[in-house]
């Protein structure tokens, strides 16, 4: 019976623990947005840490390596580069699943150019604008 009431109690805490941890993440969480600038945006939603897993979008590579270094600190993230966006977004990962999924690499990159953070390219922007 001692070994019972031992087990008992050793899941309570570490019942306890988990929980700790879980609050710490997301107070990382919290930090690593304000430090990105996206705690005021109007585009945010507010509900991100309801998400099981965030990936966070970045508009390209030299930002993607420039923020990589804390994914191992912090858990729950995930990091894609869309060079279609003009700045970081966040999304729940679930919903980049189920948009992705059973599509192929040339799929994804079209459907990154108006999706997750992708804007659509018009012809009053002169990147885009042909010369004859």
């Amino acid at each position: 019976m001692g070994i019972i009431r031992d087990q008992a109690n050793l899941q309570i805490i570490l019942k306890k623990a988990d929980l700790d941890i879980h609050r710490l993440n997301d107070q990382k969480i919290k930090a690593f947005f304000e430090f990105l600038g996206l705690k005021d945006r109007e585009d945010i939603p507010k509900n991100f840490l309801d998400w099981e897993n965030i990936l966070v979008v970045v508009p390209n590579r030299g930002m993607l390596h420039e923020i990589m270094k804390y994914k191992d600190s912090i858990s729950r993230i995930s990091f894609v580069t869309n060079t279609n966006a003009k700045q970081i977004h966040i999304y729940d990962i679930n919903d980049w699943k189920s948009a992705t999924q059973n599509k192929t690499a040339l799929q994804i990159r079209q459907f990154l150019k108006t999706n997750f953070g992708g804007v659509p390219k018009t012809s009053e922007d002169p990147h885009w604008i042909k010369l004859l």
